[in-house]
């Protein structure tokens, strides 16, 4: 277990959770009519909140994240943390591995203009400004 990776696996879907509902993502109900990446995000955050001895710090970087869901920063700062508590609680690591897995989510992009595609067959992707595409 890498945690490091699996802190920035992690992190996108705990900001969406976060964007969706501010800090009240820290003790809001299990909403059944959620996006599926909400409620992953969710649970996650809810794995991490229930046990853990950095509560304090990672309760900090979701106010952070809440207050600005583009600041890269502050996102940066909420992976530290995922990433210090999943080194400090194997279990807990092994748990959110297994969550993910069983979720079958995997984001291999973050940010604005960023590009994740898992299976692609044909068709062309472009970021940037100002693209021509001939076709």
């Amino acid at each position: 277990m890498d945690a490091s990776l699996t802190a920035t696996e992690i992190t996108p879907y705990v900001v969406t959770a976060i964007s969706a509902y501010g800090t009240a993502v820290l003790t809001r109900a299990r909403d059944q009519a959620a996006d599926a990446t909400v409620s992953l995000g969710r649970e996650i955050l809810h794995r991490f909140t229930r046990r853990n001895r950095r509560q304090a710090e990672l309760e900090s970087a979701v106010r952070d994240v809440a207050e600005d869901p583009q600041d890269t920063d502050s996102q940066a700062a909420l992976r530290g943390q995922l990433r210090r508590i999943l080194e400090g609680e194997p279990e807990l690591a092994a748990e959110i591995e297994a969550l993910l897995a069983q979720s079958g989510a995997r984001v291999a992009a973050t940010g604005e203009r960023a590009v994740s595609v898992e299976r692609m067959s044909g068709g062309t992707i472009v970021t940037g400004d100002n693209n021509r595409i001939k076709g």
